[in-house]
């Protein structure tokens, strides 16, 4: 049997500026309501669809800073009356309420696209204008399900153009009553078992840089170096302590797995993790690669493995990059049936290879980013896709700790490479002289910090 493992990370930055407690980004309030909830709800169809979900403590405490009335810049500028918007916030909607896709989210909608248009011509708004377009960012937004089975999203879409205040009052209050269904829809499906949650560290650090900035030299031995160590490992056990406390706080119960930021491991970490009673880890492949300096095989990849250290055990899973990175950036270019067809036939060539011999296939990539490249973001595909998978007899979808607790890792890794899941190295973070500054600047106020608190 081929036990198909999909771990769906769903993560956004802390755009919460603490002074103002205004959140400078609309990605958590409009990935909310595009992708985070749609995401579990359509296993309601598919009840042997089995998947593990990543959520970020950080991103978590945004969702519910929107519930208890918080708002972000551009939900701010969203509720004002059009005829009472200035210069300057005439300008700042002009220039950001179409950050969309064009193709899937803009260009679907007539109008929408027609002020697009308009708006690269370089011609003015009229009042009307800009309330139409302060309706069409935030209604466009909204996931393909929610405009076709929301009644008042479907008929203000129908009416199109000549919104008045009253529609998008609408459409802003659609928005928080979505948002508050999300914690309680993960909470719910993780009780009747067909979905797994897990955590990241509180804020998604690059934990293993803060325990030691010098890590970067053993995943890439010519990556620069700050001039100022940072290490401070006791902030990583913090973060990571926080996300569990905001876990359990949340769902009821302690997290069993986690997502290290930016799958970014090192041995450093290892302890760190084990001591709040995390059972299990994912990262990427070529990181199991290096740790056991083999080539990659169906042999060597598609299995769990066992960390064993003084600290106790932590099993750890890889992610197939290719499998991961077609579903991310390349079937949203087919159709659906011929994109599913490809999936699906690389698993059969994998059972192929193995004989069918139970193996596990580790599917982890972010959960939100790749569906506004598809169509109906992503619906169809994911919809054809579970059907097909329900219907193999030859695949079974499993969240990752009952397939651990039905076969527990046994190969152990006696030493885990450092590294991420973006080129295997941390030089996206570390290496580059700009980067390199940073890291002193932070080092340096760490070292304040730390001085101002033994005073």
């Amino acid at each position: 049997m081929l036990y198909l493992a999909f771990v769906w990370h769903m993560h956004q930055p802390y755009y919460r500026d603490l002074d103002t407690n205004e959140l400078h980004l609309p990605w958590v309030r409009l990935h909310g309501i595009k992708d985070y909830l749609d995401m579990v709800k359509i296993l309601e169809h598919y009840p042997r669809i089995h998947q593990t979900f990543n959520l970020v403590p950080s991103l978590i405490e945004q969702i519910q800073a929107y519930i208890e009335g918080g708002q972000d810049t551009y939900q701010r500028l969203s509720h004002k009356r059009a005829e009472e918007l200035n210069h300057e916030e005439k300008h700042f909607i002009r220039e950001h309420f179409f950050s969309a896709n064009l193709p899937n989210i803009i260009s679907v909608h007539p109008r929408y696209y027609h002020l697009y248009l308009k708006k690269q011509r370089g011609e003015e708004f009229s009042i009307q204008e800009y309330l139409d377009l302060q309706v069409w960012f935030n209604l466009a937004w909204f996931d393909h399900i929610c405009k076709i089975t929301i009644p008042e999203l479907k008929k203000l879409i129908a009416k199109g153009r000549h919104y008045s205040e009253e529609d998008k009052a609408i459409v802003l209050r659609q928005q928080i009553e979505l948002l508050k269904e999300i914690i309680p829809t993960y909470r719910k499906f993780q009780e009747q078992g067909q979905i797994e949650v897990t955590i990241s560290p509180y804020y998604h650090p690059i934990t293993p840089l803060l325990c030691n900035t010098s890590i970067a030299r053993e995943a890439n031995k010519s990556t620069p170096l700050p001039k100022e160590k940072f290490s401070y490992p006791e902030d990583a056990q913090a973060q990571i302590r926080q996300a569990v406390e905001l876990y359990r706080n949340t769902f009821g119960r302690p997290p069993e797995g986690m997502w290290p930021s930016e799958e970014a491991v090192s041995e450093h970490i290892l302890p760190l993790i084990m001591e709040q009673g995390i059972r299990w880890i994912v990262t990427d492949e070529a990181l199991l690669l290096r740790s056991l300096k083999k080539k990659r095989t169906v042999q060597v990849l598609y299995k769990p493995y066992l960390l064993k250290r003084e600290e106790g055990d932590l099993s750890v899973i890889f992610r197939d990059r290719n499998l991961s990175d077609l579903i991310g950036f390349v079937y949203h270019g087919m159709t659906e049936p011929a994109a599913v067809a490809d999936f699906i036939g690389h698993l059969h060539n994998i059972i192929k290879i193995t004989k069918g011999e139970d193996c596990l296939v580790v599917i982890a990539m972010d959960g939100e980013n790749a569906w506004e490249y598809y169509r109906n973001d992503g619906y169809d595909f994911l919809a054809h896709l579970y059907k097909c998978l329900s219907d193999d007899k030859f695949i079974q979808t499993v969240t990752v700790s009952e397939y651990l607790k039905k076969f527990p890792a046994k190969s152990n890794i006696a030493r885990l490479g450092a590294g991420s899941w973006i080129y295997g190295n941390f030089n996206k973070w570390i290496g580059h002289e700009q980067k390199n500054r940073a890291w002193e600047y932070l080092a340096a106020a760490r070292a304040e910090l730390a001085n101002l608190k033994a005073q």
